[in-house]
């Protein structure tokens, strides 16, 4: 039986979560960070702007257990403004965004403001000045993953998201990992 290999990466903003991309603007792509083995995948996507745990394996059965509703994946958004406890109130109870050209209604999450960021976020890149007025962060925790889900959920309630990372996918954790980095893993769940 042939051994799969599973890796954590810290996809730093500015990058796709792909191996090949084939239109005509250059991109950084995964590949560029490590040397992964043929066949490498990853689970589940960050858009470009977004950073943070990113789970790549050679093993498509593991692609469709993480990628499954069991899996819950916990976000950090920076959001435009002071997020009131209302936004909050309505993220948890599920709003209605677009997804492929039809209004969705995502399912109930855990959502919480929070004034103590992780260490794993780290700096990232600067958004903006005080002078565009203040930012707050929120902690979302899903089940579900449509195509940049909770920046449309933030936006939905009135405060788009400016940066967005992704800091844990069921129990595995960021950690310390810094943008950037790989670790190779034995396995995602025991």
């Amino acid at each position: 039986m042939k051994k799969h290999s599973h890796f954590l990466i810290h996809k730093p903003h500015g990058y796709l979560s792909q191996f090949i991309y084939e239109k005509k603007r250059p991109k950084k792509l995964l590949g560029e960070l490590f040397d992964f083995p043929e066949g490498t995948m990853a689970i589940g996507r960050l858009d470009e702007d977004s950073e943070g745990l990113l789970l790549l394996t050679t093993d498509g059965m593991m692609s469709e257990i993480v990628r499954s509703k069991s899996v819950a994946k916990e976000y950090y958004a920076q959001v435009d403004g002071i997020i009131t406890d209302e936004a909050i109130q309505q993220l948890k109870n599920g709003v209605e965004i677009g997804f492929k050209g039809i209004r969705y209604t995502t399912k109930k999450c855990e959502a919480k403001i929070t004034h103590k960021l992780p260490e794993c976020i780290g700096e990232g890149r600067r958004i903006r000045d005080e002078r565009h007025g203040p930012t707050s962060w929120v902690s979302i925790t899903l089940t579900e993953g449509k195509f940049r889900q909770v920046r449309k959920m933030t936006a939905a309630v009135g405060f788009p998201t400016l940066r967005l990372v992704r800091i844990r996918v069921g129990n595995i954790h960021l950690q310390n990992l810094k943008a950037g980095e790989v670790l190779e893993v034995d396995t995602f769940f025991e």
